[in-house]
């Protein structure tokens, strides 16, 4: 497999870069950090799971994304139920949700927060403790080379933070918005959501966010704040046919 490094395509995309946001963000901003084929593309493992097949995908783009991942590994993929439909029948679902996709309208008051701090790499093992006691979805060593990641500290603990995750051309996903439970309820992911999309509009851009749709009471804050849904989606974690490395 070799590293793929092109410029997005917007013939690539076979209609709005949002139905396909993974593969239009690594065909995009993230190309550099790309790995796969013309029809298959991953992230570094340590950045994050996702990976991505190309638009209407045939069968030589589940033979890439197989060889890409190894045999018996487990990849996370995201997209609409004709993408799914399409997964060969010898790869197992290990788990497969329903998600939305939501996007800032012009009601979303973005600003500056004064409390809100740059994350870095000297951040990650706070940032992945953070993580690992609430669980706003995948977050790896490297994750934070995707963006901006804003975090708000209490007594020089980080207490919470949000981010940038997928960068599809014209648009920065919100992601890893999370709050320690001690925190909860002072609007501290709020603040840091209005921060993250107000560096997002800086650029020129529309701050975008996905999340499970069994997830309510995150969909109505975004929904208040000035976000609405676009369209429904899929997440699944899908296992490569084969014996899994020892």
């Amino acid at each position: 497999m070799t590293t793929v490094e092109r410029p997005f395509d917007p013939a690539d995309q076979l209609g709005h870069p949002l139905d396909h946001a993974p593969w239009a963000s690594l065909t995009g901003a993230h190309a550099y950090l790309a790995e796969g084929t013309q029809h298959a593309l991953r992230y570094p493992p340590d950045v994050s799971p996702f990976v991505a097949v190309e638009p209407s995908p045939g069968p030589q783009a589940w033979r890439d994304l197989a060889e890409l991942a190894g045999p018996g590994a487990t990849v996370a993929l995201s997209g609409d139920a004709d993408l799914f439909a399409s997964v060969p029948a010898d790869w197992e679902f290990e788990m497969r949700g329903e998600g939305v996709q939501l996007v800032a309208t012009p009601a979303l008051q973005t600003a500056p927060d004064s409390e809100a701090v740059r994350l870095g790499e000297a951040d990650v093992p706070e940032m992945l403790d953070l993580v690992a006691r609430t669980q706003p979805g995948p977050f790896l060593p490297r994750t934070y080379l995707l963006g901006t990641y804003l975090g708000i500290r209490r007594g020089g603990a980080l207490v919470a933070m949000a981010g940038e995750r997928l960068h599809p051309p014209g648009w920065t996903e919100i992601s890893a918005v999370c709050t320690d439970p001690a925190f909860r309820r002072q609007g501290l992911a709020g603040r840091l959501v209005s921060a993250v999309a107000h560096g997002i509009r800086e650029r020129g851009e529309t701050p975008l966010l996905h999340a499970a749709a069994s997830n309510v009471g995150a969909i109505r804050l975004y929904q208040a704040m000035g976000f609405e849904l676009r369209r429904r989606t899929e997440f699944a974690a899908l296992r490569v046919p084969g014996p899994a490395p020892e």
